[in-house]
C-alpha cells in the first residue's frame, strides 16, 4: 500500500512533453546523416556514381565509321546512316542503324566476313541474320567478340540493317 502523505509527481507529465520533442530531434538529426551519406547529398556523388567515366554504362552516340570498326568493317557504298550508339560497362557494345539498297545485303556481308557462315533467313531474327565471332569469320581487326547483324526489309527497294558489335 502506498504511504499516505506522498501524492503522486509532475514528472508523469513533463516526461511524455519532453520526450516528443527529443525523438522528433533525433529522427530529423539522423535523416540528415542518411541524406548526406547518400549520392544526392553528396557534392562528390558525380565522381562516385560515374558520371563522365566511360564505363558508367550510359549510351554515348559516336560516328558510325567507329561502330562498324569495332566489329571490323565499313560502311556500305551505298548506305544512309542512321544512329549510331557506344555503351560500356563491363563489356563494350557498338549499334549502328543504316539504310541501304536491299540487292545490295547479301554482297555487302559476304565482302565484309568472307569466312564467315552464309547469312540465314528465318522467322525468328527478321529478313536476314548473321552472326559472326572470332571462331567463324570475325577479321582479326575487330575489337568486338560478337557481330550480329539483323537486317528488315522496308519495301522492295530499301533494307534497314541493324549492326551489333560487343564483348563479352
Amino acid at each position: 500500500m502506498a504511504e499516505p502523505g506522498r501524492g503522486y509527481t509532475r514528472w508523469r507529465l513533463i516526461l511524455p512533453v519532453m520526450a516528443v520533442p527529443v525523438l522528433v530531434l533525433g529522427f530529423l538529426t539522423a535523416g540528415f546523416f542518411v541524406w548526406a551519406l547518400s549520392e544526392e547529398g553528396d557534392p562528390r556523388a558525380g565522381a562516385l556514381s560515374g558520371e563522365g567515366d566511360p564505363r558508367s554504362g550510359a549510351l554515348k552516340k559516336v560516328t558510325c565509321a567507329e561502330a562498324l570498326a569495332f566489329g571490323g568493317a565499313s560502311a556500305p557504298a551505298h548506305a544512309q546512316v542512321g544512329s549510331c550508339t557506344m555503351q560500356q560497362g563491363i563489356d563494350t557494345a557498338y549499334t549502328a542503324v543504316l539504310r541501304m539498297p536491299r540487292e545490295d545485303v547479301r554482297g555487302w556481308l559476304r565482302e565484309t566476313y568472307p569466312k564467315a557462315p552464309e547469312a540465314r533467313s528465318d522467322a525468328s531474327c527478321g529478313a536476314l541474320c548473321l552472326d559472326v565471332s572470332h571462331e567463324d569469320g570475325l577479321p582479326a581487326t575487330a575489337g568486338a567478340h560478337v557481330v550480329q547483324v539483323r537486317v528488315e526489309y522496308v519495301n522492295a527497294e530499301t533494307a534497314r540493317m541493324r549492326f551489333s558489335a560487343f564483348t563479352m
